[in-house]
């Protein structure tokens, strides 16, 4: 017993022991990568490319804790090129042109190509992201970013262009039991004692395909956790404890980020004002970007509230379009009219339904024929193959409708949009189903 507790003492005096369990057991090959088959396997693109010994600039694009910042590292290591890692949130033009100077000097007397990894790339203004350009273009910097956010709404077109985007989803919970066991059995401390783990499927769950975020709850079960000698049990218990234990500071690219956001749109989909207003005074004190809250308001709009109440969409849009022009402390006062006002609107996600079954049809069966009086008649050809002959132009019918069939073949009796009873679209339900004696029969 003695020479466990010696043994470890001295563990606990290693550095690589003071840095946090998913620094610890970080992947440091390619090869120790777990998911992402699609973006680093055998067959893929940049594979390829690697094998070939070119490195395109790169924006990686998903949640946290997917691999972003590893693979960024394990790209460069491969080729052996110099690697600098920056944050967009506390660099600025003068960092970026030194380390442009620098690789220049890598490139002129090592010949040593140099890559920039910036991390919330999205955070980058535009002037930073101008400077950026020629050196990338020039080849001075092969660029890897990382962003939570979708690049096209805040990297600059020129820089984008530049750039392949790759997207990388969320860990399964089969690749994030993989990284548990992996961690269970290679980490300095983890791996002296005797783990049994009957809270597993807890720590996926609360995992949420976050590899980081699962094992930070996993080393702090374990220290939650009794000491029978080297035999330590990870219930379930103790995985919700950890969860409830979980520190709630407000890191944007933290676990609590997405929890605060997630409580915030449910509170506005749930029609309760008071709550959403708090999480949005949460993450406007914890320093968020308020571009990203109404972007996050434009989507709920029509995701949430659809035609139940129109309005709400183009007032998200000019928010979002306000919050822009008139930046920080004011935007908040709009971003609060704008989300206290869809909190209290009826909502319908019945256009969000919609799209979501017609896309599955396609998907499935594929798109079909366009009926000929529907189709388009450009050419005198066409004209002659009755393109668009037998179609009723509305307008010259009474009330401006006419029956018709605008469905391909073998859809004629397809309902995608099934409008709800609340608010303004209670009335569009019951104009089509003045129309389309179909709607009715499927109401029955």
């Amino acid at each position: 017993m003695k020479k466990q507790t010696s043994n470890l003492f001295d563990a606990a005096t290693e550095p690589n022991l003071q840095k946090p369990l998913a620094e610890r057991v970080r992947p440091q090959s390619l090869d120790e990568v777990v998911g992402h088959q699609k973006v680093i396997g055998p067959d893929s693109t940049l594979c390829k490319q690697i094998a070939a010994g070119y490195l395109p600039s790169i924006i990686f694009w998903g949640p946290p804790g997917v691999g972003k910042t590893t693979l960024a590292r394990l790209l460069a290591k491969e080729l052996e090129y110099r690697f600098v890692s920056i944050s967009a949130v506390t660099s600025g033009v003068r960092d970026v042109k030194q380390i442009i100077e620098e690789a220049r000097s890598q490139r002129r007397y090592y010949n040593k190509a140099t890559v920039l990894f910036i991390d919330e790339i999205h955070r980058f203004n535009k002037a930073q992201q101008d400077a950026l350009l020629h050196a990338v273009e020039d080849g001075t910097l092969i660029l890897m970013g990382a962003t939570t956010e979708n690049p096209s709404f805040e990297v600059i077109a020129p820089l984008l262009s530049r750039c392949q985007v790759i997207q990388l989803g969320e860990l399964s919970a089969d690749e994030l039991k993989i990284i548990v066991e992996r961690a269970l059995s290679k980490d300095v401390l983890l791996s002296q004692y005797q783990i049994e783990l009957p809270g597993l499927e807890a720590l996926l769950v609360f995992g949420a395909g976050d590899a980081r975020r699962t094992l930070n709850l996993l080393e702090m079960t374990f220290h939650l956790a009794p000491k029978d000698g080297n035999k330590v049990v990870i219930t379930e218990e103790l995985v919700k404890q950890a969860v409830d234990q979980s520190p709630l500071y407000y890191d944007k690219q933290g676990d609590y980020h997405y929890d605060t956001i997630s409580a915030f749109i449910k509170s506005v989909r749930g029609s309760d004002p008071d709550a959403a207003i708090y999480y949005l005074a949460v993450m406007l004190e914890s320093g968020e970007d308020p571009t990203f809250l109404a972007r996050r308001l434009i989507i709920l709009a029509s995701e949430d509230i659809g035609n139940a109440e129109p309005y709400a969409l183009m007032l998200a849009n000019a928010a979002f379009e306000a919050v822009k022009n008139v930046g920080m402390p004011e935007a908040r006062i709009i971003l609060a009219q704008v989300t206290s006002y869809l909190a209290s609107v009826p909502k319908s996600n019945a256009a969000y339904l919609a799209i979501n079954k017609a896309q599955e049809l396609v998907k499935s069966k594929g798109p079909r024929p366009v009926p000929i009086h529907l189709r388009n008649a450009p050419s005198g050809l066409m004209k002659a193959l009755n393109y668009g002959a037998d179609y009723k132009y509305p307008h010259d019918f009474p009330e401006h409708f006419v029956e018709q069939q605008y469905l391909p073949k073998g859809l004629e009796n397809e309902i995608f949009y099934q409008p709800s009873e609340i608010g303004r679209e209670a009335k569009l339900k019951q104009y089509l189903e003045q129309l389309w004696p179909k709607r009715k029969r499927k109401k029955r």
